[in-house]
């Protein structure tokens, strides 16, 4: 692996494009794949994450497989505009802005979506904003649930590890890639230093994300805005969740609590699948979503093997 004159990872298949966005920003965005339905992918919440960073591995399959993919760089994140007027200085609420945008930059009427971490936040975020353009989402591991879901805090399990050590230095990026991702030599060298390199341009762009949804959590002027119940767990639209057993940012015990509250989407626990579970089980990951996001259901075998839960019956609709 190795790094683009823009400091992209490169991979095959995989294509650097750029969008200007209504408001004027410079949007990033990594894709593949020129005909049939779109994707947007969202990326993780943790410094140095990107469209390329979080999803290298589905672009090019999804974008091989009969779909057009996009991958962007949310605000604070890989290359993203970093001038101070498209800071994400309202959270997720810039951020769903910022998608719809995107969608609009691109002329993406409707889209199947999906989100990791911080990223799944977002999707949900999206969908329960403008259910009228998603088709259908699959979602993987957040702890944003917790809260979002209204999950007693008494039932939570803590992590084992805590993804906030970034402190410029390859080596803290590194200890922090090694937490999140289960299958480490997935960690390479160029990934690392463009991480570093994306975490240092975009800092105080990133800080101002970070300091609005710290505040808006406990502000009642958002307490609406950023509940979920209600919402996410009686949509009908075709949803999935997939959530690894080896997560040690939010065990997978909560996961259990996260699923009771959302009786509507179909939930998965991959095994050997840490946080960033598209990156330790790429093909499984790839397989569910090309099925998924195909044909409307996963196949009894793919479930199967990406550990389709046992905990209740089930959704016919979703599972073979």
């Amino acid at each position: 692996m190795a790094l683009t004159d823009e400091g992209v990872v490169a991979m095959p298949g995989l294509a650097s494009r750029w969008a200007r966005l209504a408001n004027g920003a410079k949007a990033h965005y990594v894709t593949a794949g020129d005909s049939g339905p779109a994707v947007i992918l969202l990326h993780g919440g943790i410094q140095g994450s990107s469209g390329a960073a979080g999803w290298r591995f589905m672009v090019p399959f999804l974008g091989a497989n009969g779909f057009r993919v996009y991958a962007p760089d949310r605000p604070g994140f890989g290359l993203a505009d970093t001038r101070e007027e498209y800071w994400p200085k309202r959270g997720f609420i810039s951020t769903v802005e910022f998608v719809n945008d995107f969608a609009d930059a691109l002329c993406l009427d409707r889209f199947h979506l999906s989100g990791n971490s911080q990223g799944c936040m977002s999707a949900s975020y999206y969908l329960v904003n403008h259910p009228e353009r998603v088709i259908s989402f699959a979602l993987i591991a957040t702890g944003g649930f917790n809260d979002a879901l209204g999950i007693d805090p008494s039932l939570r399990v803590p992590g084992t590890f805590s993804a906030g050590g970034f402190d410029g230095t390859a080596e803290s990026m590194r200890t922090m890639m090694e937490g999140i991702i289960y299958r480490t030599t997935a960690i390479s060298d160029d990934l690392i230093q463009m991480r570093v390199n994306q975490a240092t341009a975009q800092k105080e762009s990133y800080n101002a994300q970070g300091a609005f949804n710290r505040a808006a959590a406990t502000d009642p002027k958002y307490a609406s805005w950023f509940d979920l119940r209600g919402k996410i767990d009686t949509t009908d639209i075709p949803g999935i969740y997939l959530y690894g057993r080896q997560d040690v940012l939010g065990p997978v015990e909560n996961a259990y609590h996260q699923e009771d509250a959302l009786p509507n989407i179909q939930v998965f626990y991959p095994d050997e699948c840490g946080h960033q579970g598209q990156t330790d089980q790429p093909d499984m990951f790839n397989q569910v979503f090309l099925e998924f996001f195909r044909d409307g259901k996963v196949s009894r075998k793919t479930a199967d093997w990406a550990g389709v839960s046992q905990r209740r019956p089930e959704l016919p609709n979703l599972v073979e």
